[in-house]
Parts: structure tokens; sequence; C-alpha cells
């Protein structure tokens, strides 16, 4: 099966530097998958996970908070604010978080941001379920 090369880069790096067969990825439009040799396009990312399929049968999974997927026949490029690999999540940090973020939405405060919030939630909950694998 063809292969093509992904890169997932974040303003701190590159975070995924690989040949995969397959990317799905969760669009703000909804999910897609790409196939090497596909049309190029460009779509905005949702907070969610990227599963990057390998030639050998197995897949990869990041987390992504959001971002951008540009897609070229031989190449797909992912810019995000943040990403990370499953096996490099910090779950204990992830926990902390999602906690921190179910605090400031239970409280019923003027001065919280609930939009920032909720996000901060949603990353914490993609970040968690990436590492554990409920995806």
């Amino acid at each position: 099966m063809k292969t093509v090369t992904v890169n997932i880069v974040t303003p701190d790096g590159s975070v995924y530097d690989s040949e995969v067969t397959m990317v799905i990825a969760k669009t703000t439009s909804g999910e897609i998958g790409v196939l090497a040799g596909h049309i190029p396009m460009v779509a905005p990312l949702a907070i969610g996970a990227v599963k990057l399929k390998k030639a050998a049968g197995t897949t990869e999974v990041a987390a992504i908070s959001g971002g951008f997927i540009e897609v070229r026949p031989d190449k797909i490029s992912i810019l995000a604010p943040s990403a990370e690999v499953a096996a490099s999540i910090d779950i204990a940090r992830a926990k902390e978080a999602l906690a921190r973020a179910e605090g400031r939405l239970q409280k019923k405060q003027d001065d919280i941001d609930f939009k920032r919030a909720e996000l901060s939630l949603n990353r914490a909950m993609n970040r968690i379920n990436v590492h554990e694998g409920n995806i």
C-alpha cells in the first residue's frame, strides 16, 4: 500500500514525522480520512485525536488542540497550537488540568470566561482519552 509523509508541527517544533498509509482527523466539519495521492486541500481541525495508520498495520495516535491540516498528494502537514503523541502525554498533568477546568465551570462567578474554561476542559479530556486509548 502507498504511504504518505505526515508531519505534525507546533510552535515548539515537530511532534511527529513519519510515513503512514492513512490519516484520520477530526475537522470542524466532521471526520476525514486521507490516503496517499489525495487531492490538495486545507481544513481547520477541531480538538481531537489524529489516528496515524502505519503500513505494518499498527496505529499511532496524537492529541491535537485544533489547528489546520494541509494535504498534498505526497505529504500531509498538521499545524496545531499544541500536540502530543499518546506515549508522551503526562497523564497526571492532564488530570490536574481537567480538575481545574471542571472547578472553573462549576463556579457561578461573572469574572470566569466560560468559553475558555470549556476549551480547557475539552483539551484535557482529549489528552486523557488519547493516552488511555478511548478514542
